[in-house]
């Protein structure tokens, strides 16, 4: 059966030494409180293209033939991937054309026609759009760069667990983000071969689109149904034959992570270690906040992108603030005189409460004549103080109906 050693790893960093940005390893003392022990991020994030997938792209285009080159490559990808293959492909004078899901972010769908890709939208999923480029590529004679089950993909991007032990050679915990799989299955090929010490390697999943554990409790891979998630860029629906694989037989733990953690995990790359950050790529930030049980610290956890959509990245960072219990949502009834409402407004901001919003409803079938009811959205400096707030409001005898 194909594999992948840690000979075509270093082979593969070969190829990219002018391709490749060597990213930076940061410190993250809030995670590392969290966690009772040293934790660092890998800032692929800041890697070309937004993410790690331009190592395994480039490798893969760089192995092919003139002759292969000559017909074209085509790929599928929710984003980061198609990045990867356009900017490879123009940097070895290859034509690119690139499936993508319909609804796939903008900026990802701008910047992988502005690295010179064809983009074309076939379905809803990265399963749609992985059987429209194999077709393609059958029907037009274009090579196929698979996101994940390809070796020289998996090499490609385990040239990222090469750095990360030059960076911090007593790491003894990798987590990182897994979607089809390639890059924990490369990041493991690279550490468990090279690291004269043993080191745990964590891949993290979102649990709406978690393949891998229930491949790995049928021992092959099986295909899950995917339900909306967040993190679009691992929503993959059935691990490849070689990653699922490696995956089995190098990762220490596949864990799941909620929304509700990832989004958590976003902000707190954003506020905390100031880096932009898209879903996917806190995955492995998420699992540490879920699943800090399962890792031995120095942990290094893999910022595998930080390619966000702004539009989504404020839905998510409202829904991490309301996670951290910085957002309160609160029903209030008041006497319907003048003046109640000021009075509301001004024991809030007596709190320290910041009001976001203000819907004032007066007359509907659920209210006495005599009472009106406002909707509130409120900025709190966390579930103490949230807490705090609806308590003093409920002493000076406000009725409360609280996330509605």
């Amino acid at each position: 059966m194909v594999s992948v050693s840690l000979e075509d790893v270093q082979d593969a960093r070969e190829l990219l030494t002018a391709v490749a940005v060597p990213t930076p390893l940061i410190p993250s003392r809030v995670l590392s409180e969290a966690v009772g022990g040293p934790v660092l991020l890998k800032c692929e994030n800041l890697q070309r293209t937004g993410s790690f997938k331009i190592r395994g792209a480039y490798v893969r285009i760089a192995r092919l033939s003139e002759q292969e080159r000559a017909g074209g490559v085509v790929a599928a990808s929710a984003g980061n991937h198609a990045q990867g293959v356009a900017l490879a492909a123009s940097m070895l004078g290859t034509k690119a054309t690139v499936f993508m899901p319909v609804g796939a972010p903008l900026p990802k769908v701008a910047a992988t026609r502005g690295y010179g890709a064809e983009v074309v939208f076939p379905g809803p999923t990265v399963d749609d759009c992985l059987e429209a480029a194999a077709a393609f590529a059958k029907d037009h004679g274009a090579v196929l760069i698979h996101p994940f089950d390809h070796p020289d993909v998996v090499a490609g991007q385990g040239t990222i667990g090469l750095e990360i032990l030059e960076q911090c050679p007593d790491v003894r915990t990798v987590v990182g983000a897994v979607g089809g799989g390639g890059l924990m299955s490369g990041v493991a090929t690279a550490v468990k071969a090279a690291a004269d010490h043993p080191v745990k390697i964590v891949g993290a999943q979102a649990k709406r689109a978690a393949a891998f554990p229930a491949s790995l409790a049928a021992g092959r891979p099986v295909r899950v149904d995917l339900r909306p998630t967040m993190a679009d860029g691992i929503s993959v629906g059935r691990p490849g034959e070689l990653t699922y694989q490696l995956v089995s037989e190098l990762l220490d733990a596949v864990v799941t992570v909620t929304e509700e953690s990832i989004s958590q995990a976003l902000l707190l790359c954003l506020e905390r270690a100031k880096q932009v950050v898209e879903a996917a790529g806190a995955a492995g930030v998420a699992a540490l906040l879920e699943h800090s049980y399962a890792v031995q610290t120095p942990v290094v956890a893999i910022l595998s992108g930080g390619n966000i959509d702004p539009l989504l990245m404020t839905k998510v960072l409202r829904h991490g603030l309301a996670g951290a219990g910085r957002y309160l949502v609160v029903r209030c009834r008041l006497k319907d005189r003048p003046g109640a409402l000021v009075t509301l407004l001004g024991e809030l901001a007596g709190f320290g409460v910041n009001v976001l919003d203000v819907v004032h409803e007066r007359i509907a079938p659920r209210l006495p004549v005599e009472e009106a009811e406002v909707l509130l959205q409120l900025e709190t400096r966390g579930t103490e103080h949230s807490e705090e707030v609806t308590r003093r409001l409920r002493e000076r005898g406000y009725t409360l109906t609280l996330g509605t």
